[in-house]
């Protein structure tokens, strides 16, 4: 089984995260943050991935420690599970509406960081929650997991599916990419033999 139990604790946070890649979508969250807890939620759902995260934060200076760090944790979980990605597709892509939002994703496990971010939130916030912290997490969670990730909002009015539809789409692309290809022999998907 693909998974993954690691904790990240720091003088601004204490986090804990358990990653199942093979899931069915189970999810139990609980950041401090209302809305980030349903965004990470939507990521579980629409991956099937079976996450739980449990973040203890400095809430009381604002989100942001908390956010970042679940995205450093969450991208170490995700490079730990796949260990030497033998067998997978690698590569993955979603176009997803939700609304008035269109939001399209693209993805590489390569091994290599790299992160493009053309998204637009209308809104500074999003109840009480800080909108500026949606791009702090995915260039965290897209660093420290050692993959290529761009993020383009097509369009979009609402704040709230717009950044919804980001979480579902980066969800859904790495089911895609993580899925083991059945006619790749249990290679690892690269010429050079690694990623």
């Amino acid at each position: 089984m693909r998974c993954a139990n690691l904790n990240r604790r720091t003088n601004e946070t204490n986090i804990t995260v358990n990653l199942v890649l093979d899931g069915s979508g189970t999810f139990d969250n609980d950041t401090g943050i209302g809305f980030f807890n349903h965004m990470l939620d939507q990521f579980a759902r629409h991956g099937l991935f079976n996450l739980a995260i449990k973040a203890k934060a400095d809430l009381h200076v604002d989100d942001h420690h908390c956010v970042e760090d679940v995205g450093i944790i969450l991208g170490q979980a995700l490079e730990s599970a796949l260990a030497d990605k033998a067998g997978i597709r690698r590569y993955g892509s979603c176009l997803l509406p939700m609304d008035d939002a269109l939001v399209q994703i693209a993805l590489d496990l390569s091994g290599r960081s790299y992160f493009y971010w053309d998204v637009t939130i209308p809104t500074e916030k999003i109840g009480q929650f800080d909108t500026e912290l949606i791009r702090e997490f995915f260039q965290a969670f897209a660093t420290h997991a050692k993959m290529t990730l761009h993020v383009k909002c097509i369009h979009g009015v609402n704040s709230h599916h717009i950044v919804e539809a980001s979480f579902k789409a980066v969800a859904r692309a790495l089911r895609q990419a993580i899925e083991i290809d059945p006619r790749a022999s249990g290679d690892i998907p690269s010429t050079k033999g690694t990623l």
